[in-house]
């Protein structure tokens, strides 16, 4: 099914004040514009998860890259492959999450794996990742897996586009899913 993200024409009131913001910068979020409650309360939870995370950007897009990975989401892929090259991250770094990266990469994708094949971490995996990046960092990776889960599930059900800029870079530089 397709629901068209809101334009600034039909932008709800309820939310006017979120336009200029994150919620009117990208498709995902203009789409779930059609549920006004429901963007503002995802708001404080996408700034610890995007901006404030324990994980810190690279493991976090780690993190991100492999869940759009195991969902199938070309829109989650395509974004996060440019918000990693833009924070320096090589194409053969980011084109390793597909498979199965050295190191700590490596263990941030087993980790996603487990979660979402098994809806948990074992307990010698959550212990590696504690000693690794720390219990504060286990839990924001949990947390980030379920964040863009739920944005997988709404982005493949309403047939969300890829933003223009992103489907333009995509485009000129491509990096494959598969």
């Amino acid at each position: 099914m397709t629901l068209p993200p809101r334009t600034d024409e039909d932008w709800p009131e309820a939310i006017q004040d979120m336009n200029q913001g994150f919620a009117g910068a990208l498709n995902v979020y203009r789409t779930m514009a059609h549920h006004p409650a429901l963007l503002r309360a995802w708001a404080p939870l996408r700034q610890h998860i995007v901006k404030d995370t324990a994980l810190g950007p690279i493991r976090s897009e780690i993190v991100i890259l492999r869940v759009g990975v195991k969902l199938g989401s070309s829109y989650e892929w395509a974004h996060h492959v440019s918000r990693a090259r833009a924070l320096g991250m090589s194409d053969d770094r980011i084109a390793a999450v597909l498979k199965m990266p050295d190191g700590e990469d490596g263990l941030l994708v087993r980790a996603v794996d487990a979660m979402l094949d098994a809806h948990r971490l074992p307990e010698t995996l959550e212990a590696e990742l504690t000693a690794a990046v720390g219990r504060e960092a286990v839990f924001d990776l949990i947390a980030t897996v379920g964040f863009y889960s739920v944005l997988g599930t709404i982005l493949m059900t309403y047939d969300v586009p890829i933003d223009d800029k992103v489907a333009a870079e995509m485009e000129a530089r491509p990096l494959s899913r598969t």
